[in-house]
């Protein structure tokens, strides 16, 4: 059903935080021996009609290839990431971007992503914690929520979305579009995302 939705959507890629995309590729460290000139700060691998989008500032993330699925990866990096790291990704065929500032400006990213890659319309689909930086930076204009028929009345149960100790209260606001039923007693809720 998620992936039926995430189909509807049609979106040129899909976004995760490094958390969530640690658990589809298993790769481990493999830098090469020797490293040599590395792009910076943008590196197309290749140029694709899907995209599997990771934000991972410290680069601790790594592929056995250019793709997960039928989908180009490209990483977003932080700018002090070392160049055998980027040297190893370039090997894998992994395209990425590099912050050119301290800290990664989200916006400024994915202007890069829709000027280097072509990339319009980017599903996030990530953690609590890369949803909430997004919402935070307004670049966020839908959300989909699936709201299932199950309880768990655990204390551990994780959130959606999560902005640290500043929350998102005052920042965005949700306007109500459409309530839709899917199988098994799910609803398919969709918002506007705006600013307040």
């Amino acid at each position: 059903m998620y992936e039926r939705i995430h189909d509807e959507l049609d979106g040129d890629a899909w976004l995760v935080g490094r958390v969530t995309m640690a658990e589809m590729t298993k790769a481990t460290a493999h830098p090469p021996a020797s490293v040599t000139d590395v792009a910076r700060p943008v590196h197309v691998a290749t140029r694709a009609d899907s995209y599997a989008v990771a934000l991972d500032p410290s680069g601790k993330l790594h592929f056995d290839g250019g793709t997960l699925g039928d989908d180009h990866v490209v990483v977003l990096l932080g700018r002090d990431v070392p160049d055998d790291h980027l040297a190893e990704l370039a090997n894998d065929g992994v395209s990425y971007v590099v912050a050119t500032a301290a800290t990664i400006d989200i916006a400024a990213m994915l202007h890069v992503l829709g000027d280097a890659f072509g990339i319009r319309r980017l599903l996030l689909e990530g953690g609590a914690g890369i949803n909430g930086s997004l919402l935070a930076a307004g670049v966020v204009d839908e959300m989909h929520v699936l709201l299932a028929p199950a309880i768990d009345g655990g204390t551990d149960t994780p959130s959606i979305i999560a902005n640290g100790t500043e929350g998102l209260a005052g920042k965005v606001r949700l306007r109500f579009r459409s309530a839709t039923p899917v199988d098994h007693g799910v609803v398919h809720l969709r918002y506007a995302v705006e600013p307040a």
